[in-house]
């Protein structure tokens, strides 16, 4: 059976998802893998992870994520996103078809350019400047995508990354894709036209500033020959619900559910991450048992 290309959309309309950001921390009283279970008995569909290698109060990242896996059975695992330069992407993409085969399809890979770059450096990761990391990015991509091929062996030229040779395997299912954090115009053609999904964040593209973000990721998309509505676009979302407030995702319950709505409707955003800024187990608790429910009443009752 022939593999389905890692650049292929699905032919039918995107579900809304929400997921629950949860922080690496091993330090005493974190319960990283209690917070994964709680949120997929709340009903969230998937759990993002930061990537921070470097952070001396985190566990590593892909090793905390492949736990949460076997540990819960629903839940799809994305790291937000995966420290490209400190993991070589062919190696990146062997472990994400390998977790995704042995999950039965629970696992995106979210992929970033890399920052703090002084602290990668003292990892012995590189310091890039920002075209070389984006140059970079672009190359990995072309790599992982040659690493889920199917093929018996691939070759792909490179400055920064390359493969000669190399013989891919697992396959992955036709469900794992790459999601990009990415914000600048040549990193949004890059996931228009290559990437499964998107994941930007309201601390670094504002909602105000998201309509002109997500009209380039929507043009490099349709100029590629793809549907952009089938673009997975997840937007993480921190903040505190609590008292009404004119601040967007910084009010009540009611006041997040009608911003996400409208988000969904007006931007074409399709999936939502809450990052809590303190008393996290509670306000996630609400988020599931408040916010959500009233969303999916916002919306055309059709959808899927």
């Amino acid at each position: 059976m022939q593999t389905p290309s890692p650049t292929d959309l699905p032919d039918e309309p995107l579900p809304i998802l929400f997921g629950a950001n949860i922080d690496p921390l091993w330090t005493e009283g974190a319960d990283p893998v209690g917070r994964a279970l709680d949120a997929e008995n709340a009903g969230f569909d998937f759990v993002t992870i930061q990537d921070h290698p470097y952070q001396q109060r985190f566990h590593d990242t892909w090793t905390l994520l492949t736990f949460i896996a076997a540990r819960t059975e629903r839940l799809t695992v994305v790291p937000t996103v995966a420290c490209l330069p400190l993991r070589p992407p062919a190696m990146l993409a062997k472990s994400a078809s390998s977790l995704d085969k042995l999950t039965g399809g629970r696992v995106q890979l979210g992929l970033g350019a890399g920052a703090f770059w002084t602290a990668i450096a003292a990892m012995g990761g590189p310091e890039r400047s920002p075209r070389e990391a984006a140059d970079a990015l672009t190359e990995a991509v072309d790599v992982i995508h040659a690493m889920w091929s199917g093929q018996r062996s691939v070759k792909v030229p490179g400055e920064y990354y390359r493969l000669d040779g190399s013989k891919p395997g697992p396959p992955p299912s036709g469900d794992l894709g790459i999601w990009t954090g990415a914000y600048g115009p040549r990193m949004l053609r890059l996931t228009g036209a290559k990437a499964r999904g998107w994941m930007p964040s309201l601390g670094f593209l504002p909602v105000d500033e998201l309509p002109a973000v997500v009209a380039r990721l929507d043009e490099a998309a349709r100029e590629a020959g793809r549907d952009p509505s089938r673009i997975r676009k997840v937007y993480n979302l921190n903040g505190m619900i609590g008292a009404e407030s004119g601040t967007p995702f910084a009010g009540s319950a009611a006041q997040w559910a009608d911003q996400i709505a409208g988000l969904v409707s007006e931007q074409g955003m399709n999936g939502f991450a809450y990052w809590p800024d303190d008393d996290h187990d509670r306000q996630l608790a609400i988020f599931a048992d408040e916010v959500v429910p009233r969303v999916r009443e916002l919306l055309p009752s059709d959808r899927p």
